[in-house]
């Protein structure tokens, strides 16, 4: 006898899915939307480690697996009680190395006199729409917290520092910044 390993359990059909938790919530649940756009920024990464190899390729791989950290965080509503070390979450070490690793690469491009535009090389290109996703993911985690529900501060912490980085590793895979493409101000007047 052969058994079926189906994808689907048809329980979303009529518009819900279950958070960590077990709760029942809407597909449109502003929580479900905040993890939603971490699952599309891991998307991107992994567009953009098409591209990519050596250690620049581990440290996108390392991104997509705290992004679905990330995404287990915001999946689980924090209680008052909630023990610490209790519910997987993102840590202020997280946060940190990203700091570190912002400042090491930044550190091997030229200042910017510009705004950059989005594109250059393809890994470039891929960071940059990983960044815009990221802004979304984060947006969304504010509109979280405005509607009253818990998300962890390392959470938030970690999409914003996040997006500094894809921006610098955006910047960083344009050779190091000379294969950028620049805003030029009202050019096309």
């Amino acid at each position: 006898m052969v058994t079926l390993n189906r994808i689907y359990t048809r329980t979303g059909d009529a518009g819900t899915t279950r958070l960590a938790t077990g709760q029942s919530v809407s597909k449109a649940d502003l929580r479900v939307e905040a993890y939603g756009a971490v699952d599309e920024t891991n998307a991107c990464l992994g567009l953009a480690r098409v591209h990519t190899s050596g250690d620049f390729d581990a440290l996108l791989a390392r991104l997509q697996n705290e992004l679905f950290d990330l995404g287990a965080d915001l999946a689980t509503p924090a209680t008052a009680d909630e023990a610490a070390g209790a519910k997987l979450r993102i840590l202020d070490s997280q946060v940190d190395r990203l700091e570190g690793e912002i400042d090491a690469l930044n550190a091997e491009l030229p200042p910017l006199a510009s705004f950059v535009l989005p594109g250059g090389t393809p890994p470039a290109a891929a960071l940059h729409l990983a960044r815009t996703v990221c802004r979304r993911a984060e947006r969304e985690a504010v509109r979280l917290i405005e509607a009253g529900e818990s998300v962890s501060p390392p959470a938030m912490r970690y999409l914003n520092r996040l997006s500094d980085l894809l921006f610098v590793a955006a910047r960083h895979a344009n050779d190091k910044g000379a294969a950028e493409v620049f805003w030029q101000s009202g050019a096309t007047r």
